[in-house]
């Protein structure tokens, strides 16, 4: 396992030594390419969230804390996003990505703000380098932008995983592409992250994480795909471990209807929370500490191209996760409920409502571990 980690990391490194390189590479096509298209071209991308918050429950704030004691916030405005983000093609087969989230500045903005900062070099349908600060692929969610997915934000388990250094945006390098095996087209990532999140200095420790992503294609019909997620690594002395399947698929039911699902299980080490406890306060051993979650989401879309109005959708996300199913368990469960209404192409405007019901087996007092409602409103503009 250590010969195999020292090799992966070389090869990271190798990665990110061989950018400078492959940028200048060229090929007798992309040096015609070349001549017909000027460089470099750039691409500008922005998108605005803003929400109307009402909680439901009696003592709980409109960010899901428990109050036993004093006057409670129940309703709010807020902005969710507000992301500028810039892609830069410096040749046909690299770019170079910016993104960032200027409503992070409303808290603390370190470790925030900053999302993506990578570059990408494309050989060939293949195979593809990525280096920097980008959504590491290991599940469903991290292939798709927060501004065009089916709820109101991602699951509870991609958050989760994310704190871990499996899921949202993390600093590393992976290799990338899709193959055909028989008549199964597939597509791949092997990729290797510090495992401690964005915008950090260094790693936190010498461990690294590592991890891979299949996703094959079933069904070109009904557009059914079927991912594999798995991966090991060391953080602090400790091996962690996570891995993960989902399946995807779009019916299309009538001439403007389809339905839209998702599934998607995963389970894994929570070394996050290890860490956080007190040395006396926890076992030996961070196998002890495992996180597990599932969620299914339907979504049923009806493209009524009504002048500005282009579809309406309904979807409501079921969820079940334990951050620490083995000791001190405590499932949560939550219900998403929405409506879209979808003006222009691809989201340009969304206008989104619905509620956020969760409810977890031992409430906690003065603490977000409480079962509420939350009622959410949402104005979305994306270009």
């Amino acid at each position: 396992m250590n010969c195999i980690r020292t090799i992966l990391l070389v090869f990271a490194g190798f990665t990110f030594l061989m950018f400078p390189l492959t940028i200048q590479a060229q090929t007798p096509e992309t040096a015609a390419a070349e001549n017909t298209v000027k460089y470099p071209q750039f691409q500008f991308r922005g998108l605005f969230q803003g929400r109307f918050l009402a909680a439901m429950t009696d003592n709980v704030d409109v960010l899901g804390v428990q109050h036993t004691t004093g006057e409670v916030t129940q309703t709010s405005f807020d902005i969710k996003r507000m992301r500028v983000g810039l892609t830069t093609k410096i040749s046909p087969e690299t770019e170079v990505v910016i993104l960032v989230n200027l409503a992070d500045f409303k808290s603390d903005p370190k470790g925030k703000v900053l999302e993506n900062a990578y570059a990408k070099y494309t050989f060939n349908k293949y195979a593809a380098l990525v280096g920097g600060q980008f959504r590491a692929p290991f599940g469903i969610e991290d292939q798709v932008s927060v501004d065009i997915i089916k709820s109101f934000d991602f699951s509870n388990q991609y958050y989760e995983f994310g704190k871990n250094g499996w899921t949202s945006f993390q600093i590393g390098a992976s290799v990338l592409g899709s193959v055909d095996i028989g008549k199964v087209p597939v597509n791949y990532a092997f990729t290797i992250v510090n495992g401690n999140g964005k915008n950090q200095e260094k790693d936190k420790d010498n461990g690294k994480q590592y991890f891979t992503r299949w996703v094959f294609g079933l069904s070109k019909k009904n557009n059914i795909n079927l991912g594999l997620n798995g991966g090991t690594g060391r953080v602090s002395t400790q091996e962690v471990f996570a891995v993960g399947a989902d399946i995807t698929s779009n019916f299309k039911l009538a001439d403007k209807l389809n339905l839209e699902l998702q599934l998607e299980y995963k389970q894994g080490t929570n070394h996050n929370l290890y860490f956080s406890l007190p040395v006396e306060g926890r076992t030996a051993s961070v196998v002890d500490y495992q996180m597990r979650g599932m969620y299914f989401l339907p979504n049923l879309r009806y493209a009524i191209a009504y002048k500005r109005l282009s579809s309406i959708e309904v979807s409501c996300r079921y969820e079940t996760f334990d951050s620490s199913y083995k000791i001190n368990s405590n499932v949560r469960q939550t219900y998403t409920p929405m409506i879209s209404l979808e003006f222009g192409k691809a989201y340009t405007g969304r206008i989104e409502l619905g509620f956020t019901l969760d409810n977890y087996e031992k409430d906690i007092p003065d603490t977000s571990t409480y079962s509420s409602n939350l009622f959410l409103m949402q104005l979305q503009c994306r270009l």
